[in-house]
């Protein structure tokens, strides 16, 4: 069985409010991207734990979902999922309380309760939704 790693780097100056950090990741994809206090409650430039979560989520649901779709005979068209991560403040911190993952699909010749399942499945199963205590729906549309 494969033992896969992967790795980040945080780096912060200053306080919670008025500091500010960067983040790189092992690929280099995150290369000292700011992140901050502005950028996690606010709309400065830069990014934030829950937006790269939410990335992480989307694209782990999708890429799941179209091995289970080639597992089960369909090729996919296209897969586009939007993942809305909600954060509720819970006493004096914060808590990751829902994802909403909204799929919009075009998959040639599977049905919608096969298709329906498999996204199911894929929601599920992913490590990342796996990993996360947080509610998680989805909504699923397949297009002819």
């Amino acid at each position: 069985m494969a033992n896969i790693q992967r790795s980040a780097n945080a780096a912060w100056q200053g306080g919670g409010k008025d500091g500010k950090g960067s983040l790189t990741s092992q690929s280099g994809v995150l290369a000292e991207t700011p992140y901050g206090f502005n950028t996690r409650f606010g709309d400065a430039k830069g990014t934030n734990p829950e937006e790269l979560i939410a990335a992480a989520h989307a694209g782990c649901f999708t890429m799941a979902l179209a091995f289970k779709l080639q597992g089960a005979g369909h090729v996919a068209e296209s897969l586009h999922t939007e993942a809305k991560l909600a954060m509720e403040q819970e006493g004096a911190g914060w808590k990751i309380a829902r994802v909403a993952l909204t799929l919009t699909a075009k998959v040639p010749g599977v049905t919608e309760a096969e298709f329906q399942q498999l996204a199911a499945d894929a929601k599920a199963t992913c490590p990342v939704s796996r990993v996360l205590n947080a509610e998680i729906t989805l909504a699923a549309t397949l297009e002819a």
